[in-house]
């Protein structure tokens, strides 16, 4: 979380409750504040879709609040009906009506004229890997290095089965709302997302990678992302930070698992 946003977000509230700001001024404060947050509180964008959904749901419980009792109605309500009934306020009446309108045709406008341009930078969609990473203080070779539970799958299937439906478990809860219950890049804030997700469905890119290569991408994330492969405006996290390093390597044998599919080989360097 932006902890800066958070805390400018605070002092504003903070400063109108000294001031004892007017019910309705309040009421726009925390809807203001709440989207401001939504949309640069997170160091991970989230989707527009999943903004609008979240501060619907604000706008329905803000009037709710305003309308629990006649006092709060009475305080809300009552300068907006002589805004719009005294003959004093005719002339900002009459600018508000033509204005709200217009607004709103000046916004379709603009979505509907926006030019179509190519990107500024050319941009790798799977740029080369580091030869190591550092993970929760444990370095991981992505040249040389293997999925530690691999193994199993020939000395211990059980166990290797284990991992596989713990690595389904971290997909579903966390990695389905972008990349599809089918692994297909199609969830429900795909749409939302630039780039969109990675297809594993497509018969090619789980074949083409070794796991240290998606274990790279899922601990690191978009901003882990190298130069080449800028510019990565996505919601995708440094997964790192949230999941363990046991939860990041299971997910990658479900993924390959899911999809019948096995990993691309370490190439042997013969001196």
């Amino acid at each position: 979380m932006n902890i800066t946003v958070l805390l400018a977000l605070i002092a504003v509230l903070v400063a109108l409750r000294f001031m004892k700001a007017h019910l309705l001024l309040w009421a726009g404060a925390w809807w203001v504040g709440i989207y401001v947050l939504l949309r640069f509180g997170f160091r991970v964008p989230i989707p527009a879709s999943v903004i609008s959904i979240y501060m619907g749901i604000v706008t329905l419980a803000i009037l709710a609040y305003l309308s629990s009792s006649d006092e709060r109605r009475e305080e809300v309500f009552g300068p907006l009906v002589r805004f719009m009934t005294e003959r004093r306020h005719t002339p900002f009446l009459a600018v508000t009506v033509l204005a709200i309108p217009a607004l709103a045709a000046a916004n379709v406008y603009v979505q509907m004229n926006v030019a179509i341009e190519p990107p500024f930078f050319p941009r790798t969609i799977h740029p080369a890997s580091p030869t190591e990473i550092t993970v929760q203080d444990q370095r991981i070779s992505i040249d040389s290095g293997d999925n530690p539970y691999r193994a199993l799958e020939q000395s211990n299937p059980d166990e290797f089965r284990k991992h596989v439906e713990n690595g389904r478990r971290v997909y579903y809860q966390n990695c389905f709302f972008c990349h599809g219950d089918n692994l297909g890049g199609n969830g429900m804030y795909a749409h939302a997302l630039n780039p969109i997700p990675t297809n594993f469905a497509d018969g090619t890119t789980l074949p083409s990678f070794r796991e240290t290569f998606f274990f790279w991408r899922v601990s690191k994330g978009g901003p882990g992302m190298p130069e080449e492969g800028a510019p990565w405006d996505t919601a995708m996290p440094a997964w790192e930070k949230m999941l363990k390093e046991e939860e990041m390597w299971d997910v990658i044998l479900f993924l390959y698992d899911f999809m019948g599919q096995r990993p691309r080989a370490r190439e042997e360097v013969h001196q």
